[in-house]
């Protein structure tokens, strides 16, 4: 595993730069799925717009004016937040004891460095607003095509795609949030793929209707874009190891940290009585002796410790079926050996890969889906489509996968189960309902 960037550098090149462990893998991975969808979305609203289902809006700008005082200071206080913390990120990394995550997430930073970066910020906005600036300031009409507004729609998403999926992983992870609340909304992990996408569709819906973008072709567009995001960001969950893995798979064990092996009968029972302490209540006793506490995935009873028995095939490798995520982001499991400082843990006994399944899976769903965008003719289809492809991908993986559960009916479905099954019911009946609008909009 590669919690952050240091450890990537470290283990392909053999560098130990400690200001890159401020760069988490998982971040980095989000970013690109922002990239990508981007990209993607711009693709399929210029073919749209070309087929003209989508159209431009004429809005009036003002061109020619200086740069006022409001564009100079947000410029010099967006400068001067990156600088303080960045340049003093770097500073405080030249001390190898540093914790870069919680500098970070501190007050401190470097004035200094905050101030160069806030002038050098002001004067690129002073130079580039005086570079257009007329005797007289002229008012114009543009049109606006909604592929030029897909960086909006971005930032849109990124900012309630954010603050939705800590929504909805604190509400599921309850008690795990009211122990320590700061530790979790800042936490590098701990993010609900469902809850970002809610947060961020009201969000963009609302913008678009402002915009007036013809709703139905935006979301249709919109699907393979989050289809392939998706896929991406589950590569930072695998690559991060940060948590959103699944059962424990009993026909393996390990039989040393980091270490999995096909497990005898009987042995994975043995094991989980060994490691009782950390199955019933989430701690280990390091080499040290000394007790620490790693999980909160504890259960009343061994036998109650979830997991399935599954050999994979020989051809391919063991940690595709049985993975101990070793140096994951959460610090969970047993000390490695030979390893220090931060993230130098590995379960106890291996889990199912489930980020790994679910790049393959909604990268295979991404390229049906974008195969698929110019045979389904009917506006609102196609997003219909996918909300039925996303909530069977991610039914199906919660089979394997461990999660809060709730008692509904004597029925313990976990949140992500819920909205499944709600996306899987509004795909349908979206599906029928469009196909059927659209065959009686036809025959006019």
């Amino acid at each position: 595993m590669y919690p952050n960037l240091y450890y990537v550098l470290n283990d392909w090149f053999g560098w130990k730069i400690n200001l890159f462990k401020i760069f988490f893998t998982f971040g980095i991975f989000v970013a690109i799925s922002f990239i990508v969808a981007a990209y993607v979305l711009t693709l399929e609203l210029k073919r749209k717009e070309k087929k003209g289902q989508l159209t431009f809006r004429e809005e009036t700008i003002e061109t020619g004016k200086p740069a006022s005082y409001m564009d100079l200071f947000v410029n010099g206080l967006v400068g001067f937040i990156f600088g303080y913390k960045l340049i003093g990120a770097f500073i405080a990394s030249r001390q190898a004891d540093t914790d870069l995550q919680q500098f970070i997430f501190s007050t401190s930073g470097s004035w200094v460095g905050g101030l160069l970066i806030a002038a050098v910020l002001v004067f690129l906005k002073f130079r580039e607003k005086n570079k257009k600036k007329l005797s007289k300031p002229e008012r114009r009409v543009v049109r606006i095509w909604p592929h030029d507004r897909v960086g909006d729609i971005v930032i849109l998403a990124l900012i309630f795609g954010i603050i939705g999926a800590k929504l909805f992983d604190n509400l599921e992870n309850w008690d795990r949030f009211i122990k320590d609340p700061i530790a979790n909304l800042i936490a590098p992990s701990g993010l609900t793929f469902y809850g970002g996408l809610i947060c961020a569709a009201i969000a963009i819906l609302v913008y678009a209707r402002k915009k007036k973008i013809g709703l139905l072709h935006l979301c249709d567009a919109a699907a393979p874009a989050l289809m392939i995001a998706y896929a991406i960001g589950r590569m930072g969950c695998q690559v991060a190891g940060d948590g959103d893995w699944g059962v424990y798979n009993s026909a393996y064990i390990s039989n040393e940290p980091g270490k999995v092996v096909k497990s005898a009968p009987g042995q994975f029972e043995q094991k989980l009585v060994a490691d009782s302490l950390y199955f019933l209540h989430g701690h280990v006793i390091d080499p040290n002796g000394e007790k620490t506490f790693v999980s909160d995935r504890d259960a009343q009873t061994l036998d109650k410790v979830p997991h399935k028995s599954f050999v994979g095939p020989s051809f391919l490798p063991t940690w595709f079926f049985a993975y101990t995520y070793p140096h994951n982001v959460n610090e969970d499991g047993v000390l490695l050996p030979n390893c220090e400082g931060k993230f130098c843990r590995a379960l106890p006994q291996p889990v199912f890969p489930t980020p790994l399944y679910e790049i393959i899976g909604c990268g295979i769903l991404f390229f049906i889906l974008w195969l698929s965008r110019r045979k389904i003719k009917a506006p609102g289809a196609m997003f219909s489509f996918y909300l039925i492809l996303t909530g069977l991908e991610r039914f199906l993986i919660e089979t394997i996968r461990v999660n809060t559960t709730y008692s509904i009916f004597g029925i313990h479905p976990t949140q992500a189960e819920l909205i499944s099954v709600l996306l899987i019911i509004i795909g349908i009946a979206g599906t029928l309902y469009f196909n059927r609008r659209y065959k009686a909009a036809s025959s006019i």
